[in-house]
């Protein structure tokens, strides 16, 4: 199975997926790592582990179906099977879901459909609720409401900050993203047996 990420920023979970993908824990080809932005960060753990790495920003087309047709021929170019996005701050348009229906899974800071958008754990925070968590989660055309994988739970406890919770829920996301990765590449190969 041929993955590709994408990403937006720092790229912690890219590196925990690109490390078990090294440790053959997910029995997967990383063939590409794809940022929005051509000073995130993730680029450089991207040539760290050797991985092709490719950048271009929304603002250099006429417009988003234009990003996205260049994006969906890059994700074509390297024959990826799987899209896995790892912080990538972009909502999926239509046409890059046609092209990967159901092959396209995200990973969301919350336990949905509990705080779905940019802000679940800051929004779980100060909700002062007891419990929240990770998703990972199939994408479709809403915002976090494609059908869910998994979910990891994280209790918020009395006196946690905000920085304290984002660390217990990066905690979660670095154990279950790989675990789900490892599942759904297992279910690939089983399927093309």
């Amino acid at each position: 199975m041929r993955l590709a990420v994408l990403a937006s920023g720092n790229g912690s979970n890219f590196e925990v997926i690109a490390q078990a993908v090294k440790d053959k824990k997910i029995d997967a080809e990383l063939t590409l790592l794809f940022s929005d932005h051509r000073d995130a960060y993730v680029l450089q753990r991207g040539k760290n582990f050797e991985i092709p790495c490719e950048s271009f920003e929304l603002k250099e087309f006429p417009d988003k179906k234009s990003y996205e047709t260049a994006l969906l021929r890059l994700l074509q170019q390297y024959e990826v099977d799987l899209v896995v996005l790892a912080g990538y701050m972009r909502i999926i348009g239509k046409d890059l879901l046609a092209a990967f229906p159901n092959r396209i899974v995200n990973i969301h800071p919350a336990l949905l459909p509990n705080f779905p958008g940019l802000h679940g754990i800051k929004d779980a925070y100060e909700a002062g609720v007891k419990e929240t968590g990770v998703t990972i989660h199939y994408v479709d055309s809403g915002v976090d409401t494609g059908p869910i994988i998994a979910q990891g739970s994280v209790e918020i406890a009395k006196g946690d900050t905000l920085e304290d919770l984002e660390i217990k829920i990066h905690q979660v996301e670095h154990q279950l993203y790989p675990q789900v990765l490892a599942e759904i590449a297992k279910d690939f190969h089983l399927n093309k047996q």
